[in-house]
This record gives structure tokens, sequence and C-alpha cells, in this order.
């Protein structure tokens, strides 16, 4: 919980507030960028909501946080209308759950909803306000983990909603070792006519991506939007693997066609499939190039 003795001096004055426990994740940022910046190597609040909306997207990213150091001076009264607009409605029936957690640096978690049954792709933390969201929405049926870095309570999960898990096994560690569907090699797993699993060693050995309804990317730290270079991006400075590999991988992902770009780390991307062919290609040019 962010408190207001460790408030960072770079806020504006205000509600809104980030303390010194941020760990620079870039969550609040991109969950509600006309509230918070980064100001070092941390995140700050550079101006204080102005509108319904900018206020929704600041408490969203304060229950968001995955160190709680988003806080408010006053006492929000909107608090639990705020608490049940997560999962968060992206696109037709794709959601953002929200309540990043620590263990995965904030990664981000989402949900489809699906007849045949809903994948939670990437794990938020357990809360159950969350939980009971889920619920409503007909539970989870598969749990696809993109890679090792972004499991946090799968366990939690599982138990509560007896859901399969998916990860690769050159994923697999001690706290994994039970998951239900473990893929190997780097063949494309058709899990179902509307979901394919795509392998994309780089980042990690193991690291998959999934492609939901010919349309929507999950991309896990594969591949991202970055705002500084306008541009899609592989993440260099942290490939625990092989940027060679990645580059491969890249220039595969690069035949299928997508319109979203759905990461964990990073910022989304949505365009025509033109355009994001068109930024495929470029990514793997910069990719060859650093």
């Amino acid at each position: 919980m962010a408190h207001l003795t460790q408030r960072r001096p770079e806020n504006v004055s205000g509600d809104f507030y980030v303390d010194t426990t941020c760990i620079d994740c870039d969550t609040c940022r991109w969950m509600a960028p006309q509230v918070f910046s980064q100001v070092g190597d941390q995140s700050a609040v550079h101006h204080q909501p102005a509108s319904e909306f900018e206020r929704l997207q600041a408490m969203q990213a304060l229950l968001s946080c995955p160190t709680a150091s988003i806080g408010t001076v006053e006492k929000p009264a909107d608090i639990k209308a705020v608490q049940q607009s997560f999962p968060i409605a992206l696109a037709e029936n794709v959601y953002h759950c929200g309540y990043h957690a620590e263990s995965s640096y904030g990664a981000a978690s989402y949900l489809i909803q699906r007849p045949d049954g809903n994948v939670l792709v990437d794990s938020p933390r357990f809360v159950p306000l969350l939980v009971k969201r889920l619920e409503a929405m007909g539970g989870v049926r598969y749990l696809y983990l993109t890679h090792r870095d972004d499991v946090a309570d799968h366990a939690k999960f599982h138990e509560h909603f007896g859901c399969d898990r998916i990860l690769h096994k050159d994923e697999i560690n001690a706290d994994t070792r039970t998951v239900e569907i473990q893929l190997s090699g780097t063949e494309t797993v058709q899990l179902a006519p509307d979901l394919l699993i795509i392998p994309v060693p780089g980042h990690t050995k193991g690291h998959t991506v999934l492609l939901y309804d010919q349309k929507f990317l999950f991309s896990g730290d594969h591949l991202a939007w970055s705002d500084d270079r306008q541009q899609l991006i592989a993440f260099r400075s942290v490939c625990w693997y092989s940027w060679t590999e990645q580059t491969k991988s890249m220039q595969r992902l690069a035949d299928y066609s997508f319109e979203w770009v759905l990461p964990g780390h990073g910022r989304r991307f949505h365009g025509d499939r033109a355009t994001v062919h068109q930024q495929m290609q470029q990514c793997v040019q910069w990719m060859q190039s650093v």
C-alpha cells in the first residue's frame, strides 16, 4: 500500500501520487498516460485527472500497480465501481485483466471469452474481486502461459477454476512442473480452430505466442510497440536466450496475418493487416541491424 510519507517529490500536487516503492514497470504510464509519466527511473504523476475518464484510468492503474505504489490522499469513494470495471474490454471478446503481479514485473494478463471455454493469457494476481468477475464471465478453461517469467499465481487459478495450464517444456521449472499441457519442439500447435500457439524462441528458449481468431496476437515478451521508436520491437537488453534465434522467430512470425499485438510488457499496437505486416517487416530489419 502506498504511503504519503514516501510520496515522490516529482509528483505534481493533488490527490494521486506515486511513492518511492515504484519498480518502473511502466504499467501506470500506459494505462493512464494522461496522468502518469516517467521521471528518472520511476513513475510520477505529471497531471492530476481532469475528467471522469482520466480518473477512471488512474484508478484502474492504481489497482493494477504490482507493488501498490500508487496512492490517493483522499479515500476514493469510487473504488467499488472501478473494481467492477475489470477485466477491461479491449475489442470483441478480448479483455485486459489488470491486477498485475510483482513476480511478473508488472506484466499484463488478458482474457479471451469464448463459447468453447475462456482462455486466460498469462497470470494476473489472484485477487478475489477479479476471480469473481472471471467466474461471472464463464470461468477459465485454459491458462496459457507465454513463458516462465509471467506465470505469477498460475497455481491458484488452476486450483480454483480447474483450468488446464499450457507452457512449453523448455520453460518448466520447480514452480511449474505440474502444468497439465507441456508443449515441445518448434512446430505450431492448433489448440482449437481459433487458437494457434506459435513457438518463438529468443527471449527465452521455450517462449511461445498465441494467435486468436487470426486477429489477436498475444506476444508475451517477444514483441511490443515502442513509443520511443514508433515501431514494433523486441527487447534486446532483456533477451535471455538468443537474439539470433529471436530474429529468426520474428521473421517466421511476420508471415502470419493479424491486427492486434497484445504484449506482456511494452505497449499494445492495433492496425489494419497491411500496416501490421509492414511494421513486422520493419521490426525484422531493425533486429538484424542492432
